[in-house]
């Protein structure tokens, strides 16, 4: 009876494959599990009923795991509070039918020293219960070959994924209404993050995190990332769709981002960051940061439709410094950064950079400040600035010519309708000199201004 019992749950569980499962990966997963696993009804879990099934869940997966079989969880609603995720996990449900319900905990899954874990097509319903610090709804510290995929995560009371030392992959999950961050990874051993949707949280998108400058090398990419808000305040650690900290050669590419109170993209002290390719509109700070104690930035092919900058390539008093700036499209800029940011901050600027930087080839359009701005105060060093295009800017180009300002190339520029002047000396920001590229201007000597194309 038990077997016949378990061949008709297969079979069921296979047909509703292909009118439940949203891609291939999902009905693959579901398929195996079904064909060679185990059915979590099988150890007295029950779907749709109004009892706390943790204690039956847990052995399924106790029992699956040690056998190094996945558990299919059939369609259905389960009633769950914590559960224990041992090594060799594999926890298969059938996408936008299986569903698992917290009622509280310090996690609904938790991992800890725990590798080979699979989760996939599994909706997560984390009930609004708050959760601890530095946790999440899925919660795995120090395991290999983690992946979480195809899964929808959502109502979470702290955080959706929070991993430390984790390697794998994060893929093709749907995360929204998450009271923190989406995922946030510590001091990741080789992580992927990709093809994610996420929308409506209330700290960060996407936290890349280390607990000590060094390499961490995750890969972000194709991800969108919508409504990020800066819930706790502050003046930019919240409120930003991808956020990597301390972390090195991390890459950040072709991302739909869009609507955060802060920034697109933010590397703090994360060194040989790469950002290309991403497609962001309506942020309010800076689009696209890299700041403070770095060495090496690749910042090109995005476009960026709306923000208080575009481009910031900052802190050289920190020791940031080498970067690349190229290709970007920036429009549309605001006049003034978030509350929480100094009052005084500058704002409606399209590029601004300061030490060991190329910024070549990119198009700016309607920056109520300058297109481009190079250097704050003495804090300025080997600066090209060539091949852009600035178009209705108040000004177009901005160099400091502060005493101890070092030495800014400008040349064949392509500068248009930009009324206080196309090349423009500053001070800490405030402009102090007439349009140096006129005929007769004042000349410094660490400027090299020539060949630019102006249209007054």
């Amino acid at each position: 009876m038990d077997l016949n019992r378990r061949r008709l749950i297969g079979a069921s569980a296979a047909g509703a494959v292909g009118a439940l499962a949203a891609s291939p990966r999902a009905a693959h997963a579901a398929q195996l599990a079904s064909a060679l696993g185990r059915d979590a009804t099988q150890y007295g879990v029950r779907p749709g009923s109004p009892d706390d099934q943790t204690r039956s869940l847990q052995r399924a997966i106790d029992e699956a795991a040690r056998a190094g079989m996945p558990l299919a969880l059939p369609p259905g609603v389960y009633r769950t509070g914590r559960l224990n995720l041992p090594t060799g996990t594999q926890l298969v449900g059938i996408r936008g039918a299986t569903k698992l319900a917290f009622t509280g905990g310090t996690s609904m899954f938790s991992g800890e020293g725990a590798s080979h874990i699979g989760l996939s097509g599994l909706t997560l319903d984390g009930g609004n219960f708050p959760l601890p610090q530095r946790h999440g709804l899925i919660h795995c510290l120090g395991g290999r070959d983690i992946h979480i995929v195809d899964c929808q995560i959502l109502n979470s009371g702290g955080n959706g994924i929070w991993i430390e030392q984790v390697a794998g992959d994060i893929s093709d999950n749907i995360m929204s209404e998450i009271a923190g961050t989406a995922i946030v990874s510590f001091d990741a051993q080789g992580l992927i993050v990709s093809r994610n949707i996420v929308t409506g949280t209330n700290d960060n998108g996407i936290e890349i995190l280390r607990s000590a400058i060094g390499d961490d090398g995750t890969l972000v990419a194709d991800n969108r990332i919508e409504d990020i808000k800066a819930g706790p305040g502050g003046s930019g650690q919240y409120g930003n769709a991808i956020n990597a900290f301390r972390a090195g050669n991390v890459i950040v590419r072709n991302n739909r981002i869009k609507n955060c109170d802060y920034s697109a993209v933010r590397g703090n002290s994360a060194s040989h960051i790469q950002i290309t390719g991403n497609s962001i509109s309506d942020v309010r700070e800076v689009a696209l940061y890299s700041e403070f104690s770095f060495e090496g930035a690749v910042i090109a092919n995005n476009t960026v439709d709306g923000a208080a900058f575009g481009v910031s390539v900052c802190n050289f008093n920190e020791g940031g410094r080498i970067a690349v700036v190229q290709g970007n499209i920036i429009r549309n800029l605001i006049a003034k950064r978030p509350i929480g940011t100094a009052p005084n901050d500058d704002a409606g600027i399209g590029i601004y950079v300061e030490a060991d930087t190329s910024v070549t080839g990119n198009v700016i359009e309607n920056a109520p400040s300058f297109g481009i701005v190079a250097g704050w105060g003495k804090y300025l060093r080997d600066v090209a600035i060539t091949s852009n295009v600035i178009r209705k800017s108040f000004a177009g180009i901005g160099v400091s010519v502060t005493a101890g300002a070092g030495t800014v190339l400008v040349n064949n520029n392509m500068i248009s309708e930009t009324p206080r002047g196309a090349v423009v000396g500053h001070d800490h920001g405030r402009a102090v000199t007439a349009d140096l590229s006129a005929d007769g201007a004042q000349r410094y000597a660490q400027l090299v201004i020539g060949g630019n194309a102006v249209r007054r």
